[in-house]
């Protein structure tokens, strides 16, 4: 059968994730949004908010550009140096798909917040009429981040395909993918920044909110007294909203470029449509998630998470007939002699991803969620005190990494094997990455999910500080902890969809490095050298992001502690705390403390790779072959660390929620004062460290690939 082109489908998906973004923007902004008092602190929040991100912004334009023109112009050297006759075409080719990258980068966090400090106002003013209001205004306020940032990376990934295509000569595919995936590196970076700082700040002001207010003062967690509390909501949205947005941006824009990396090795095969299939692939699950966002309702009897599921199922199920679609009409093989069933193959490597994803978001709901064993029992070790509850919450995180790598394993073997079925010279390696696209097919709804968490915690605080009825708090207190498990479940995810990119990156390295038929042998001692430093790396990049917060939170807790004692009204509840001078505390030390961990990231595997190729002990050691090691090893150890401190850090907070519902003592028992301090150590685990290596492991990946022709001599 021949193939059909469904090229069509990209700019169609493109228009529907940005324009039903756009309904759905509308629809929120439509809604009530309760009264004088609820909006005053909306007010406040959106102002700290909007100031963060501007000034955040300003800092990373200028390392951006900084390292854009280094990059640029090292590209162009090389090229010179060798000999090759469009050197400067090679460097502003670089130049513009990475300052695209960091510009779509920065816009995707930009509209995750910007939608998020709206609809947190909406969704509590909606609980005051049913929970299913509060449920269904969260999500499609989460829904506008999600359709948005997956749209725009598809919008910026094929403008530079295409576009640079009508600069390059159709038989130069390899050429055309390589000079886009400096579009990888700049959202790579950018969300690296955006995550750090945005990490930092909302664990620093959570931090210092929860230990002066409820542990010191023994005050509810959002009580208008706390000079923290607004702070703290700002967090939620400049952490969770604008750094995940960022985070998952560049998650899909360097998987889809991974994928066309390898779909270029089989262009005798598939031709073009084997090299566009990811863009199309991923332009059906905006669709699949636009329909699963519409579905979702919920009982007022029902649970949060009954209602989300059953929207990720039928999300899940649609992506899964569109992708067999479009494996139907574009993995056709051209030669006659070819296995007609090549695409069915490919299909189930699609399904493998899919099984994955969902394999993922179950494993990490039963380590975070309230009602399995994991939750309980770091809440039972409570009863004797913090050190027992964070010996408990910490075995956990150990512990979760076991269940996911098996998983992801399997995938790889799976998708590895169907691929090399098909009879077709590296189609094992193409299988793993349809896998990866069938995993991040259902994307977009992922990212609603997870933009629901910080908008229904910023929910809760607005209707705890204005005095809201108590159903309106119970609904929103259900909510809130549902939250807690979509943004552990999306960090899980998102852990999950970083490994196996970057199982495709590394192997895209090897071919661009041309030491793919040798292989990285760590048997040298360069090898292995490079392989201890990419594991040493994250070890290193985990402490400075974790330090970081532990410095920004001690300012913002001296704060409190200053304010409380300078003014004795504010504890009588006769003086309002100065809100503005802790968000101005913490703003200028998140900023300050993301600059050291960011820089680290970026300059390590640049020294590695330019140390080897001049220093070298082994002869016959292949150019590019220690900075390999440093990948494969950083992978490793990045995927496993992130693992450990994202499950383990939202296993401690759900276990703190489940003893504030009312359980073994509920609040202010000294049950709850040792979860709150489990808690606190979890903070900076799963917001600031954890969210930030998975970018890691992909920015080690798009970087090595920037830089891969400055290794070679």
């Amino acid at each position: 059968m021949a193939q059909i082109d469904l090229s069509f489908v990209i700019p169609l998906a493109i228009l529907a994730g940005l324009g039903f973004a756009g309904l759905l923007t509308r629809d929120v902004l439509r809604r009530d949004t309760g009264n004088d008092r609820m909006r005053e602190i909306t007010a406040a929040i959106q102002q700290g908010a909007r100031a963060f991100l501007r000034r955040q912004y300003r800092s990373i334009a200028v390392i951006a550009i900084i390292l854009a023109i280094v990059f640029a112009g090292a590209i162009f050297g090389s090229a010179v140096a060798a000999g090759k006759p469009n050197a400067v075409e090679l460097g502003l080719k670089t130049a513009g798909a990475f300052a695209l990258g960091a510009t779509f980068s920065a816009l995707s966090g930009f509209i995750g917040m910007q939608v998020a400090i709206r609809t947190n106002v909406r969704s509590a003013a909606g609980s005051l009429k049913s929970f299913n209001d509060a449920l269904v205004i969260a999500l499609r306020g989460g829904a506008v981040s999600g359709l948005s940032i997956v749209g725009l990376s598809l919008a910026g990934v094929s403008i530079l395909y295409y576009g640079y295509g009508a600069l390059t000569p159709a038989a130069s595919q390899n050429d055309l993918v390589l000079s886009i995936v400096g579009f990888g590196f700049g959202a790579s970076l950018v969300a690296l920044f955006a995550q750090l700082g945005g990490g930092i700040y909302t664990k620093a002001a959570d931090v210092g909110a929860d230990l002066v207010g409820k542990v010191e003062a023994g005050i509810p967690e959002d009580d208008p007294r706390n000079p923290a509390v607004i702070a703290d909501l700002v967090g939620d949205n400049v952490g969770d909203c604008a750094g995940r947005g960022a985070d998952l941006f560049e998650s899909t824009a360097a998987e889809n470029i991974g994928a066309m990396i390898l779909g270029v090795a089989l262009f005798p095969v598939f031709g073009i449509e084997g090299i566009i299939f990811p863009l199309v692939a991923r332009g059906f699950g905006v669709f699949a998630s636009i329909v699963g966002v519409y579905v979702v309702r919920a009982r007022e009897a029902e649970t949060p998470m009954a209602a989300l599921n059953r929207g990720y199922l039928v999300t899940t199920v649609l992506a899964a007939i569109l992708f067999g679609v479009a494996a139907w009409a574009m993995l056709q093989p051209t030669g006659g002699a070819a296995d007609p069933w090549t695409w069915a193959r490919y299909w189930a490597c699609g399904i493998a991803g899919m099984v994955t994803a969902f394999l993922y978001v179950w494993i990490t709901q039963y380590y975070t969620e309230a009602t399995y064993r994991p939750v309980k029992e770091i809440a039972k070790a409570s009863e004797t005190g913090p050190a027992t509850n964070i010996i408990a919450g910490f075995s956990v995180g150990l512990e979760a990494t076991w269940l996911p790598i098996i998983v992801v394993s399997g995938a790889l073997l799976v998708s590895y094997w169907l691929g090399q079925t098909t009879g077709i010279s590296g189609g094992g390696l193409y299988g793993t990455a349809i896998a990866t696209m069938g995993m991040l097919s259902t994307a977009a709804y992922i990212l609603a999910m997870d933009t629901f968490g910080p908008i229904v915690d910023n929910g809760a605080g607005i209707i705890e500080m204005s005095g809201m009825s108590q159903e309106a708090r119970r609904n929103m207190d259900k909510l809130d902890a549902a939250g807690n498990t979509t943004k552990a479940l999306t960090k899980g995810y998102a852990v999950g969809s970083a490994a196996l990119a970057a199982f495709l990156l590394f192997n895209a390295y090897l071919e661009e490095t041309g030491i793919a038929k040798f292989g990285v042998n760590i048997a040298h001692p360069e090898t292995f050298i490079g392989g201890f430093i990419g594991a040493a790396l994250v070890f290193l990049f985990t402490a400075y992001a974790i330090r970081a917060v532990g410095r920004a939170a001690w300012a913002i807790i001296k704060d409190v502690r200053d304010q409380f004692r300078e003014n004795p009204g504010i504890m009588a509840g006769t003086a309002k705390p100065d809100y503005a001078r802790s968000v101005d505390i913490v703003t200028r030390s998140a900023l300050r403390e993301m600059v050291v961990p960011g820089l680290l990231a970026v300059a390590t595997p640049v020294a590695v790779g330019l140390f080897f190729r001049f220093v070298r002990v082994t002869p016959g050691l292949l150019a590019g072959e220690p900075l390999g090691g440093t990948l494969m090893v950083g992978t490793i150890a990045g995927v496993l660390m992130a693992l450990v401190l994202n499950t383990g850090g939202g296993a401690w907070d759900n276990a703190k929620k489940f003893i504030e519902a009312g359980n073994l003592g509920g609040k202010g028992s000294p049950t709850h004062k040792a979860a709150v301090v489990g808690d606190t150590v979890g903070d900076p685990f799963k917001d600031t460290a954890g969210p930030s290596l998975h970018i890691l492991v992909k920015l080690l990946s798009t970087i090595t690939l920037v830089i891969a022709p400055l290794l070679i001599p």
